[in-house]
């Protein structure tokens, strides 16, 4: 198959932050046969590749040298199922969000709590995404993967993808594997997580005693909108920094000086404290660079209020992780992926 790239594209309308960066070469593929030569080209022309899908959890800090190859690939099926399960294949370009109401509109639960994460299948992995208790580990079969060392196909099982807290293998081999299509394993009759106590209070005020998936994912869709500005109207990757995870000892130091401070007791001994919490009570609301500024309504999202660059948006960052290390002893770490530094 022959392939020839388009050369400067702006960036900007591929990037849920709104921020213009210009690709060197750039394709979009739909197909597998595109994307292997995509993949060939770049190779044989000793260029460097970067995977797009919905460009939601990414900071564009500059140009990007090399081919940037944006994954379209679509489609949705039942692949296998038993008396309580049903296995579900999604292509990589498949919109997250829509795939999970999808499902539920099917009867099957399992992916409500991750209702309204924006991006791409083919990204969800990437990150382990997760909300209000549920991660997609949780619910992962395997992977279907294209080597882009020797283009071989391969299946990754949930274990094989060494996931962690918003990490994975393929994060930490970042342009070793492209992540081609998910199999999810789904529960036929409803098994909800409803531990999270916004989530119970969201329904309550609903008047809903008994909630079905689909309740539950209407009530986690509400939250995150008045958490959450949307990135058609206000330019943003989400939450911009991991909750950071710190010992036993330490939250104990803080828990004195701070009585307010939340905090969550993890399996290991540690305790996980919230980055928004921390940046809040730190008086960053609201607070800018340029163009870029911290959201008045939730401390954890930068925003991009017009002209932000990318570098604006990670200067706004490190003059919060410079206070917050030096207010509470905290490190906080960013969660989207950082593009085009030299």
């Amino acid at each position: 198959m022959s392939f020839q790239p388009q050369q400067q594209v702006d960036l900007r309308p591929y990037n849920t932050l709104g921020v213009s960066a210009r690709a060197r070469y750039f394709t979009s593929v739909r197909i597998q046969p595109q994307l292997q030569a995509a993949l060939r080209w770049a190779m044989d022309n000793d260029q460097p590749w970067l995977l797009l899908g919905g460009g939601s959890n990414l900071v564009l800090a500059g140009d990007v040298d090399g081919l940037v190859i944006r994954l379209e690939m679509s489609g949705k099926r039942v692949v296998h199922e038993d008396d309580e399960h049903v296995w579900v294949r999604a292509q990589a370009g498949e919109n997250w969000h829509e795939l999970v109401r999808w499902t539920l509109e099917q009867g099957w639960s399992g992916l409500e709590n991750l209702s309204l994460i924006p991006g791409t299948v083919g990204a969800a992995p990437v990150q382990n995404i997760g909300a209000y208790g549920v991660e997609l580990k949780d619910v992962l079969e395997q992977v279907l993967v294209l080597d882009a060392l020797d283009f071989g196909l391969k299946h990754l099982s949930a274990d094989d993808c060494q996931f962690g807290y918003r990490d994975s293998l393929f994060k930490r081999e970042a342009g070793r594997r492209v992540i081609l299509s998910v199999d999810l394993r789904l529960h036929k009759q409803p098994q909800t997580q409803l531990d999270y106590g916004p989530i119970s209070a969201e329904l309550e005020r609903r008047g809903i005693q008994e909630p079905t998936p689909l309740d539950v994912s209407d009530a986690v869709i509400a939250i995150r909108q008045t958490k959450l500005p949307d990135p058609a109207e206000l330019g943003n990757a989400g939450s911009f920094f991991k909750n950071p995870v710190i010992g036993a000892e330490q939250a104990t130091d803080l828990k004195q000086q701070f009585p307010d401070m939340v905090q969550y007791p993890l399996a290991d001994g540690q305790v996980k404290l919230a980055a928004g919490w921390l940046i809040e009570q730190a008086g960053w609301k609201g607070r800018a660079v340029a163009d870029a500024a911290v959201h008045e309504r939730q401390a954890l999202v930068l925003v991009n209020h017009g002209t932000a660059t990318g570098a604006d948006v990670l200067a706004l960052a490190a003059q919060i992780q410079t206070d917050i290390a030096s207010r509470f002893g905290v490190q906080l770490e960013i969660e989207p992926v950082v593009i085009g530094l030299e």
